[in-house]
């Protein structure tokens, strides 16, 4: 019997993989499955039971599972998410519109609270008598709290406090951004409470979905979920800090093509359904971004790998701008459901409608798109405008056609604020009808996306002709979009990296004319230093061409289409922990972060607390989070200028880290 076999489980927009994993002889068996977002169990449950039957091993010989997903990432990239009310400790509504956090926070409520502490840790009196009017209201309107608290990270009190409360009054969840991050700097990580705020539910869903099913089949192992950064933390933890899992997939997929190519320099660019996610790949290790991730166009303060994510996918909405002379289509960055995936899952109701809209004399407005509900439970429908209201309960989960569903103009803003919530997908015409109608995916009907194909074609441009004289030639339009406007994201993310990123690849015409290799007198060429690794399940389709106008070679590796659940289960559990010393006046020096405030007359002895505390929690965290037998490193950052001839202290950063191998269950 194999022994100590490892399932890595990968939860992505479109397909949940799974993978079982020898850490002797690699991958054993893989299978896939249609993600279902309304019951996440449905795919998650379809990917293991098929790749436990290819591998024909007992349950008994799983010794670990790990999970990683694009769930969060996606959700933040689309605007989804459940609806959070912001509390703000001692800040002031002026402080909103710093670092997008009046962007991000958009129709949510926020209560400011006087109270906060300076970055001493000292505490200006915290009043809650605008939380206990306002609570029995705000609690029917949202799904979740976050709490931001003035110094937070210095001293977290007021937070806790505030967070009793409301889960004493509300039972919902509540996020505090001091066990966010420690870093300074109040409404960036306000912002990064909030994005963590709308994705418990999400997460806490996956989770579950994921823990009943094991304990359904009889495993009953450490269950892990791979972090921003490649790291693994254990399920428990990532419940509580959902937001860490932003770019767990395209994390772990950075990890699973360094395992699976062997490479140490690469460019690494992972398609999905809704996605590409770009990173760098140096001396084996992924780029990490030290000022947080950006996702979705918000820089958060999760550490995270140097990923950008762009709103690309083979499930990408097709946009045909007809304006121009000549029409023009546009990918993204919305994700839509294929109309090939709708038909396969809902047969005659898409295909009958989109055979009686290419029969119609006239094109209609909307022909070619459904509106169904993705099947969330009625909780996180909460806080609708009646007119939202209104227009979700005549969807359901048969696809309705948009001809049919609405009827005047307004209407199209309210079916998007219910999409940007979650609780409506859009089918329509993306990349992978396209890659239907061309014969290089089959998987779903062919059938529709040749009738939403032929449906777009007879759209006319501005000299009054159609785009494309068939379905076919639309298609082949699509696919070489798709692989342009993937080779601009590729070169962006690399130029960025560069420190060149106010080149914009989009719009420099001397990038157009390298891509296009277009011949004159004065030559444009342009190409990557290294190998361009394609990974997703259409890698093989879409990245040989891709990399061929980029001027480099393409690397693709057998497992391409499951890296992100191999990468899931070959990294490591790694916590750092930051502690501070600071001076409020002379002569006193005061240790903050991981624990109490503490006060010393004596610089060294306040440097030896600092040091033993961080490597002590960072221990114990790595621990938490599932770690085996971690290790301890300590690296110190001290600010203390001269001055007039002595050095005066600022700040002292004591920052340990601990990492190891996952626990796993020994039969």
């Amino acid at each position: 019997m194999t022994a100590h076999l490892l399932l890595g489980i990968d939860t992505g927009g479109t397909y949940t993989d799974a993978v079982l994993f020898s850490e002797a002889t690699g991958v054993v068996a893989k299978a896939k499955a249609l993600t279902t977002r309304h019951d996440l169990a449905e795919g998650i449950s379809g990917a293991v039971e098929a790749v436990l039957e290819r591998a024909k091993v007992p349950v008994s010989a799983i010794s670990l599972v790990s999970l990683s997903t694009t769930l969060a990432t996606n959700a933040l990239v689309e605007g989804q998410g459940g609806r959070a009310g912001l509390v703000m400790i001692g800040f002031g509504p002026e402080d909103l519109k710093r670092d997008g956090l009046e962007e991000a926070l958009g129709s949510d409520p926020v209560l400011f609270l006087p109270g906060g502490h300076n970055v001493h840790g000292g505490e200006t009196p915290l009043d809650m008598s605008a939380l206990e009017s306002s609570l029995p209201t705000l609690r029917q309107q949202v799904s979740s709290f976050a709490i931001a608290g003035y110094f937070a990270v210095r001293n977290p009190d007021h937070e806790k406090r505030v967070r009793e409360r409301i889960r004493e009054v509300s039972h919902l969840p509540v996020t505090c951004s001091h066990e966010l991050s420690s870093k300074l700097g109040g409404p960036r990580r306000a912002l990064t409470t909030l994005l963590n705020a709308r994705l418990v539910s999400m997460i806490d869903r996956l989770i579950g979905s994921c823990e009943d099913l094991l304990k359904a089949r009889g495993i009953d192992v450490p269950m892990m979920v791979v972090r921003g950064d490649g790291a693994l933390i254990s399920a428990a933890e990532a419940r509580l800090r959902p937001i860490e899992t932003i770019l767990s997939g395209p994390a772990a997929s950075l990890v699973g093509a360094k395992h699976l190519t062997g490479l140490e320099s690469a460019v690494v660019s992972d398609i999905g359904g809704t996605t590409t996610d770009v990173a760098v790949l140096e001396g084996g290790r992924p780029r990490l971004d030290a000022e947080g991730a950006v996702v979705g166009g918000f820089r958060t303060m999760v550490e995270a790998v140097a990923m950008r994510t762009y709103g690309l996918g083979g499930d990408s909405e097709v946009k045909i701008n007809d304006r121009g002379l000549k029409a023009k289509l546009e990918l993204g960055p919305r994700r839509l459901l294929p109309l090939s995936l709708a038909a396969h899952l809902h047969g005659d109701a898409v295909v009958s409608v989109l055979e009686k809209q290419l029969r119609a004399t006239h094109a209609g407005r909307h022909d070619g798109r459904f509106a169904v509900r993705t099947g969330l439970p009625d909780h996180l429908a909460s806080g609708l405008q009646p007119q939202e209201q209104g227009l979700y309960d005549r969807i359901g989960m048969v696809p309705l056609a948009l001809a049919d569903l609405l009827v005047s103009t307004p209407q199209r803003a309210t079916l998007d604020r219910l999409v940007a919530r979650g609780l409506v997908h859009i089918a329509g015409l993306t990349p992978s009808d396209a890659m239907h109608v061309l014969g290089r995916q089959a998987q779903w009907n062919a059938k529709a996306a040749q009738l939403g194909l032929e449906i777009a074609a007879r759209c006319k441009d501005g000299s009054g002709q159609p785009i494309a004289t068939s379905a076919k030639v639309l298609a082949g339009m699509i696919v070489d979009r798709l692989t342009r406007q993937s080779s601009e994201v590729i070169l962006q993310a690399c130029l960025h990296e560069d420190g060149a990123g106010a080149i914009d690849p989009a719009a420099s015409l001397a990038v157009d004319r390298a891509l296009r290799r277009e011949p004159g007198i004065v030559r444009f060429s342009l190409g990557l230093d290294r190998p361009l690794v394609g990974l997703g399940a259409s890698a093989p389709v879409y990245y040989p061409a891709i990399a061929d106008m980029l001027g480099t070679r393409s690397a693709i590796p057998d497992e391409a289409d499951v890296a992100n659940a191999v990468g899931a289960v070959v990294g490591q559990v790694r916590a750092t922990i930051t502690v501070f010393v600071t001076t409020p006046e002379e002569g006193i020096f005061v240790v903050n972060g991981a624990g109490a405030s503490e006060r010393f007359l004596d610089q060294e002895e306040a440097f030896g607390v600092a040091r033993r505390r961080a490597e002590a929690i960072a221990l114990e965290t790595a621990r938490a989070n599932g770690a085996e037998e971690p290790a301890a490193t300590l690296r110190e950052e001290i600010d203390a200028p001269e001055i007039e001839g002595g050095r005066k202290l600022i700040e002292a950063r004591f920052i340990a880290s601990a990492s190891g191998r996952p626990r796993i269950a020994h039969s």
